[in-house]
C-alpha cells in the first residue's frame, strides 16, 4: 500500500475497486479526477488550455506536487531554526500526518527532512526504516545515528567497509612510489584527518557518545585481532577530527583528549620540545588509581606509527645533543620520558590483550649500557671526517659492541632507536655508518624487524644515498646482508623493490641482475609482487 488510504486520500486500491465494480470505466475515471484533483475553482478553465498544448494532466499535477513539496521543505527548514517550543511540536505533528506516505517517492523527502530535525524520532518510525532497506539508505545521517545507537550490528556493517578502505589506503601509501622519495610520515596530521574515511566516520559519529564508544571498541577489537597498528592511527585521528569540529560533548569526556591534542602538536612539529614534554608527563602521571584502564587507550594512541616516529626521531635528536654537550642519557629527563612513552606505545598490544593496565618499568641497562653504545656511534660519526683527512682507510664492517647486539634482540625500544639512528645517518649521507649498522637489524627483535611502518622510512632514507649504489661493496651490504636474507618475508621483498625503483639506475648491470634474480618471487608469491618485479625490470 502507498499509504494514501491511511491519510484519507483515495489511492490505487480505491481506483482499482471502482473500475472493477463500475459499468462505465471512463465515467468512473472522470469522477475520480474530479473528486481527487486540485480543488481550485479558478484552475478548471485553465485545464482545457493545457490539453490544447498537449500537456498531460499527470505532468501538470507532478509539477504542482514538486512545487508544493519544495515550498513545504523550505517551511520545515525555517521551523527547525526557530527556537520557539511549538516549532518542534509542529514538526512532530507534520511527521505523524505524513509518515504513512513515506513509500511514495515524491513525498518521501518531506518525511525524511522532518525526521532529520527531530532530536528523538519515535521508535515506531525508526523500526520501519530498519525493516525497509530502501528507506534506510535514504535516511539522513542524523536519523541513522538514532538507529545505530541501539543496533550495534547494523552500525558495524556501515563502519566495517570504511575501516577496510582505511587500511588499504595506508598500505598503498607505504608501498607506493608515486610521491618519489617523499615518504609516509611527511603528511601533516591535519591534512591526514581530512581524508574521506576519517571525515565520513566523524560525520557518522556526530555528537553521539554511544556511537563514538562503539567505534573505539571496533578499533580495539580489530587491533587485537590483527595487530595492525593503523587502527591506532585512526583512533587518534578520529578524536582529533572531533576536536577540530569542537565537538565538546565527546572531547570533554574522553580522558585521552588533552594527551592526544598535545601529542598531535608534537607530531605536527616533528619534535617533542621541553614544554610539551612536561605536559605529556603530567598527563601520564595524572592517571589516578582505579582509572588505570585509561593507560590502554593512551598506549594505543602512542602506538600510532606517527607517534612512534615522532618519539623515536626526538630521542635520536636528544642523543645527538647529549653527545655534543658530553652528557649522559641518564641525566636527560626529556629522553627518559620519550623512552617511557615508546615503551608504552610499543607494548600497547600486550597491555590491551592481557588487560594488565600498568606501565612496564624501563630497563636500567637500556639507559646505562645500550644508549651509551649509541652515543659512541655518534661520536665516531663526528670524528669520521677527521679520520678521513688523516688518511685513515674506511672500514665498512667494524665490529659492533655485544651490548648493542644483545639489546637489539631483546628490547623493542632499543631496536626502534637502532632503526631511527640508521635513518638519521642515512639522511646525513653517511654511508660508512649505514654500512656498519644496517646488517645488524637482522639480529633484532623478531616481531618488529620487518614491520612496514619501520621498513618504509628506513628505505626512504637509504634511497637518499642513491649515488653510493654505484659501489658494488655498498650494494652488497645493503642487499646481500640485509634485504636478500630476509626476502622470504613478503613485505621485505616489496620494500626492496621500492628501493630498487629509486636506485637501480646507479647500480652496475651485473649487480642489478644478480639482485633481481635473488629477489625474484616464487610461484606462490602474490601476483601483485610479480607485476611489480616486471615493472622494475
Amino acid at each position: 500500500m502507498s499509504g494514501l488510504e491511511e491519510v484519507g486520500i483515495a489511492g490505487g486500491d480505491y481506483l482499482r475497486e471502482a473500475l472493477t465494480n463500475c459499468t462505465d470505466p471512463l465515467a468512473a475515471i472522470e469522477e475520480f479526477q474530479v473528486e481527487n484533483g486540485i480543488l481550485l475553482p479558478t484552475l478548471q478553465p485553465a485545464l482545457p488550455l493545457l490539453d490544447l498544448h498537449e500537456i498531460h494532466r499527470y505532468e501538470f499535477h507532478q509539477s504542482v506536487l514538486e512545487q508544493l513539496r519544495d515550498k513545504l521543505l523550505e517551511r520545515i527548514n525555517e521551523l527547525s531554526k526557530q527556537e520557539e517550543k511549538n516549532s518542534m511540536a509542529k514538526i512532530e505533528e507534520l511527521l505523524e500526518k505524513s509518515f504513512p506516505l513515506i513509500r511514495i517517492a515524491a513525498v518521501r523527502p518531506v518525511v525524511m527532512t522532518l525526521m532529520k530535525y527531530m532530536p528523538e524520532v519515535p521508535e515506531k518510525y525508526l523500526q520501519v526504516l530498519v525493516e525497509d532497506r530502501e528507506l534506510y539508505e535514504e535516511a539522513a545521517v542524523e536519523v541513522k545515528r538514532q538507529i545505530w545507537q541501539d543496533n550495534q550490528s547494523l552500525f558495524g556493517d556501515e563502519v566495517s567497509p570504511l575501516l577496510s578502505e582505511y587500511i588499504k589506503l595506508k598500505e598503498k601509501q607505504l608501498f607506493g612510489v608515486e610521491a618519489g622519495v617523499q615518504y609516509f610520515y611527511a603528511s601533516p596530521p591535519k591534512l591526514r584527518r581530512q581524508g574521506s574515511v576519517v571525515v565520513k566516520l566523524t560525520e557518522m559519529v556526530g555528537k553521539n557518545i554511544k556511537l563514538y564508544d562503539m567505534v573505539l571498541q571496533f578499533l580495539r577489537t580489530l587491533f587485537l585481532r590483527t595487530r595492525n597498528i593503523h587502527y591506532c592511527t585512526l583512533r587518534a585521528e578520529l578524536l582529533m577530527s572531533l576536536h577540530d569540529l569542537e565537538v565538546h560533548e565527546i572531547c570533554s569526556i574522553d580522558p585521552c583528549h588533552k594527551f592526544t591534542w598535545c601529542l598531535d602538536a608534537c607530531i605536527r612539529e616533528r619534535f617533542v620540545d621541553e614544554k610539551r614534554s612536561r605536559e605529556l608527563q603530567g598527563f601520564l602521571n595524572g592517571v589516578k588509581k582505579g582509572q588505570e584502564q585509561v593507560l590502554g587507550d593512551l598506549s594505543m594512541i602512542l602506538c600510532d606509527p606517527f607517534a612512534i616516529h615522532t618519539l623515536a626521531t626526538s630521542s635520536i635528536k636528544i642523543l645527538n645533543q647529549l653527545a655534543s654537550t658530553e652528557s649522559l642519557p641518564r641525566d636527560s629527563s626529556e629522553l627518559i620520558l620519550l623512552l617511557r612513552m615508546l615503551t608504552l606505545g610499543l607494548g600497547a598490544w600486550t597491555m590491551i590483550n592481557s588487560q594488565t593496565f600498568r606501565e612496564s618499568k624501563l630497563d636500567n641497562d637500556l639507559i646505562l649500557k645500550y644508549l651509551p653504545c649509541v652515543l659512541g656511534f655518534i661520536v665516531d660519526d663526528h670524528t669520521q671526517a677527521i679520520r678521513k683527512r688523516l688518511g685513515e682507510s674506511e672500514n665498512l664492517k667494524s665490529l659492533l659492541p655485544d651490548t648493542y647486539l644483545k639489546y637489539l634482540k631483546k628490547d623493542h625500544v632499543a631496536f626502534t632507536l637502532a632503526i631511527y639512528y640508521i635513518m638519521n645517518v642515512a639522511k646525513q649521507k653517511n654511508r660508512i655508518a649505514v654500512s656498519r649498522l644496517l646488517p645488524s637489524l637482522l639480529k633484532g627483535e623478531s616481531e618488529r624487524s620487518f614491520e612496514d611502518t619501520f621498513l618504509h622510512p628506513l628505505l626512504s632514507s637509504i634511497a637518499l644515498l642513491c649515488d653510493e649504489f654505484s659501489s658494488e661493496e655498498f650494494c652488497n651490504i645493503v642487499f646481500d646482508e640485509f634485504f636478500i636474507p630476509a626476502s622470504s618475508v613478503e613485505s621485505v621483498r616489496r620494500h626492496s623493490l621500492r628501493l630498487l625503483h629509486f636506485v637501480f639506475h646507479r647500480m652496475s648491470p651485473k649487480v642489478l641482475n644478480r639482485v633481481m634474480e635473488s629477489l625474484e618471487p616464487e610461484l606462490e608469491v602474490t601476483q601483485c609482487i610479480s607485476s611489480s618485479m616486471t615493472n622494475y625490470a
